[in-house]
């Protein structure tokens, strides 16, 4: 009677092994650039600070606009006030005076 002799074969046990690297890559990688994960929490967090930024220069910018139109209510408006608004509306100067432009990102 003759019998055959199979050598065992490496291969079936990489199988499992193999599979958990492959999961275990693959939410790791999900894990750091996905949606939710890592790095996106830190893009979020500049993106938070920049907009901080943006909100403390529009509350400045507001602060100063609401503090304008108070001197402009009280009951007596400022002489100065009335004068630089008048001026600029109408575009008016006198001959005696000197006229700064100032672009209009420095208001």
């Amino acid at each position: 009677m003759w019998t055959r002799q199979h050598k065992q074969r490496n291969t079936g046990r990489l199988i499992i092994p193999s599979l958990c690297v492959a999961f275990l890559a693959y939410f790791g990688f999900h894990a750091y650039h996905g949606e939710f994960g890592i790095n996106s929490k830190y893009q979020l967090e500049a993106q938070t600070v920049a907009l901080q930024g943006q909100l403390d220069a529009i509350k400045a910018r507001r602060m100063e606009l609401e503090r304008r139109v108070r001197l402009m209510h009280e009951g007596s408006i400022e002489k100065d006030m009335l004068d630089e608004q008048a001026r600029k509306a109408l575009n008016l100067s006198q001959a005696d005076e000197i006229t700064i432009m100032l672009p209009a990102s420095a208001k």
